[in-house]
């Protein structure tokens, strides 16, 4: 897989931004507002990327890829199967608050894609009501079938095997089942998040 920034045209007017220093989950569910950043989750190979490029493209808005914030070591330890503990992802995760804190001020709509898996990790990605998960579920024989037929991507079985131990699932995210088309995955989030879909599906 290559690394990097995936950027579709942002279009979207500007938005109103409120308390930045709200950091948790539980400010981050939104009533009859439109969210800034979403945050689309999930394990590897739950399709996070392919959802989030989609989900920019439907809405007109920017799609960045978290993976693009992984030091060149964390992409050495993934390559060679050696899942990340928390000491190896933190620095990850300020890169990711710094950017998201920047994209609230500047008012950007912005599809990120980031594995999210531990509620600390989402609390610490959530700096605004504006903020708002997306949470891909899946089951691990479906998932592990789909990484066995993936060309270029580096996350191994056993990588998968310890995400799975590590995901916190989350009660307060829009959860949709993978199982469904991408198009049906792409439709029941914007339906979700309650934002005019371009579509008009």
């Amino acid at each position: 897989m290559t690394l990097g920034f995936w950027v579709v045209p942002l279009l979207a007017p500007n938005l109103l931004i409120s308390d930045k220093r709200s950091k948790h989950a539980s400010a981050c569910r939104l009533v009859g507002r439109t969210p800034v950043i979403v945050v689309v989750m999930g394990v590897t190979g739950s399709g996070k990327t392919t959802i989030g490029v989609l989900l920019a493209q439907r809405l007109a808005w920017e799609f960045v890829d978290a993976d693009s914030f992984h030091s060149p070591e964390n992409v050495e330890k993934i390559r060679h199967g050696i899942p990340l503990d928390d000491a190896a992802r933190a620095p990850w995760l300020k890169a990711l608050r710094n950017a998201i804190e920047g994209w609230v001020a500047q008012h950007k709509s912005v599809v990120l894609a980031c594995s999210a898996l531990k509620k600390s990790y989402r609390d610490e990605l959530c700096i605004a009501k504006e903020t708002r998960f997306v949470y891909l579920k899946g089951s691990y024989d479906l998932i592990y079938q789909r990484l066995r037929h993936r060309h270029g991507h580096f996350a191994s079985e056993t990588i998968l095997a310890s995400q799975f131990a590590a995901l916190e699932e989350p009660d307060d995210a829009i959860t949709v089942d993978i199982d469904l088309s991408e198009d049906a995955i792409v439709t029941e989030i914007v339906r979700q998040l309650g934002v005019p879909d371009p579509k008009g599906a």
